[in-house]
């Protein structure tokens, strides 16, 4: 129970710092929701879409660009006060993954960007297919920095030594997705990779949004984002980073 307690506060924490998340955290590229269509094989446009975990709604914006009837499901009442000064034009409903306030078969596609990892599956996976209608579909991704390149492998590493009891890099989307298929849903999955150029101010805007940091108060932050400064830009003289990533995408459907 604790260890659930300590999950859910870490979870919550987003709230605090929603401001810097919605400033700072990637977007994602056309690409993702082009093989969001194709691994489901439906179109966006006109979907039924629930996007669980919905923050500030950096995916929910994207969503509705492509046409779906999106609507934000958000817990956190920071990123969801957030989430109506940024689309006020969006329907946001308070919630979560474990149970979703929707009726039955009420949905064609429920979508986690950036949290799945957030919930329990063994509770959250029952209630996507109960929501779910039949060809409906979960889609989850991940946008993570890659590790293949050597200033991000750096950045780790000095994550891990100034954290060590919060920071423990990305294990992999295989753990958080593996019980889609004993459920009975037809699992597709495909890896994209892209780039963004941002500066180091906006660089250590994102990082103060992640878990890691978000769950310290300012002045336990401030000594690991001046050390991070010195070192990026020690890497970026400039000030201009060009940050690689490496975005997991997992499509699971409901079979008819």
């Amino acid at each position: 129970m604790t260890e659930r307690r300590n999950y859910r506060e870490a979870a919550l924490s987003f709230g605090a710092v929603a401001a810097e998340y919605d400033r700072g955290r990637p977007g994602y590229p056309d690409e993702l929701f082009d093989t969001v269509e194709r691994l489901w094989g439906r179109a966006l446009k006109g979907a039924r879409v629930l996007d669980v975990g919905a923050g500030t709604g950096i995916a929910t914006r994207l969503l509705a660009a492509r046409g779906a009837d999106v609507v934000a499901v958000e817990p956190s009442d920071g990123m969801a006060a957030r989430f109506l000064l940024s689309s006020p034009a969006l329907p946001l409903v308070r919630g979560d993954g474990d149970d979703l306030p929707f009726h039955d078969a009420s949905a064609d596609l429920i979508t986690y960007a950036q949290a799945f990892h957030w919930t329990h599956p063994e509770r959250s996976v029952p209630e996507a297919i109960r929501v779910l209608r039949p060809g409906g579909a979960v889609a989850t991704w991940w946008n993570v920095q890659d590790e293949t390149v050597p200033w991000v492998r750096a950045r780790g590493r000095r994550m891990a030594a100034a954290l060590p009891d919060r920071y423990h890099g990305y294990g992999g989307i295989s753990a958080h997705t593996a019980h889609f298929a004993p459920a009975g849903l037809a699992v597709e999955r495909a890896v994209l990779r892209w780039e963004r150029r941002l500066t180091v101010e906006h660089l250590l805007t994102d990082l103060t949004s992640r878990s890691y940091l978000a769950s310290l108060g300012p002045e336990e932050r401030a000594p690991v984002l001046a050390a991070e400064r010195e070192a990026v830009l020690a890497e970026f003289p400039d000030g201009v980073v060009v940050e690689p990533f490496v975005l997991d995408v997992t499509v699971a459907v409901k079979r008819g």
